[in-house]
């Protein structure tokens, strides 16, 4: 990269140049970004937004790659996360503050243990709590923005902006967060509940993740989002596609909306898997699935359907 030496001297995180995604990536696949950075706090974070802002230098925000498919020729850019950096949770009475690098699945044992009900269906979904509220994730009836009161964001010229809920339109997989606003923490507002109710969901949630998904593969969680009147699974496992193959990518035999990689498998062979199970899917059904991972350094055309 061209500024890679001044981003260096700027950086008080952590910076890898020409870092393999597939490090960084629930799937083990993608290529390099030519930064890929930690913030050590938000002043790092701050600079890091100027400098490339001034230079005019893609940023990528992202967490710990648990819903995300990286091209195999990487990304053009620096992508920052706040992951292993900004892990700061504070938890006083029904009140919870928590910044976006706190793991989720730390976040909702955290709460169980203080005996605070409303994110534990939550429980085993991978990645960071600002990686979950940009996709509004949700397991088994609940989604994370239901006790949300409010989120800190920083824009790329450094201003830090609050949003209350109802600022932010949540919908299912979907937020109104801007991909330039880096989410710096969440405040949220649970009820508290008697210890035997709460554990009774956290593990009727663990079970019913257990059983229905193939925890044992590689994946990035489901592929697609669910459609109003069916199931993504349903209507790919309907389509005949379970267990299709493309190089070490599967389309997995126990839930049709996992895509698994075997081992080898590269974004491309994913991406083949995409195109055919959107392909078929609107072939069958007339139904176009819509993506719930995220895609970084690809050509739009790429994942097209031609029907």
């Amino acid at each position: 990269m061209k500024f890679i030496d001044e981003l260096k001297s700027i950086v008080k995180g952590n910076l890898l140049e020409n870092e393999p995604m597939s490090k960084h990536t629930t799937y083990g696949i993608g290529g390099p970004a030519m930064a890929y950075i930690n913030p050590k706090d938000r002043f790092d974070l701050f600079n890091i937004l100027k400098f490339s802002t001034k230079n005019e230098i893609p940023v990528y925000f992202i967490g710990t790659g648990s819903n995300l498919l990286v091209a195999d020729n990487g990304i053009e850019g620096i992508v920052l996360t706040p992951a292993k950096s900004l892990k700061q949770l504070e938890i006083k009475k029904n009140r919870v503050v928590a910044e976006s690098g706190v793991m989720l699945g730390k976040l909702v044992k955290e709460c169980i243990k203080h005996n605070l009900t409303g994110l534990e269906s939550l429980i085993g979904v991978p990645g960071t709590l600002g990686g979950a509220l940009v996709m509004n994730a949700g397991a088994f009836g609940g989604e994370i923005s239901n006790f949300l009161e409010s989120v800190d964001i920083m824009t790329m010229s450094g201003e830090i902006n609050t949003f209350s809920n109802s600022d932010i339109d949540f919908s299912y997989r979907f937020s109104s967060f801007k991909k330039d606003e880096f989410i710096l923490l969440a405040r949220f507002k649970l009820q508290t509940e008697v210890p035997e109710i709460i554990n009774h969901k956290k593990l009727k949630a663990s079970s019913g993740r257990k059983t229905n998904q193939p925890l044992r593969y590689r994946s990035a969680g489901s592929v697609f989002k669910n459609h109003k009147d069916y199931a993504a699974g349903y209507l790919i496992d309907n389509a005949g596609l379970k267990g299709t193959k493309i190089g070490d990518a599967e389309i997995s035999t126990h839930h049709a909306n996992f895509f698994i990689n075997h081992g080898n498998a590269s974004a491309s062979d994913i991406s083949a898997l995409i195109r055919i199970a959107r392909e078929a899917v609107l072939k069958k059904f007339g139904i176009e699935l819509e993506l719930e991972i995220r895609t970084l350094g690809f050509d739009p055309k790429e994942l097209e359907v031609y029907v």
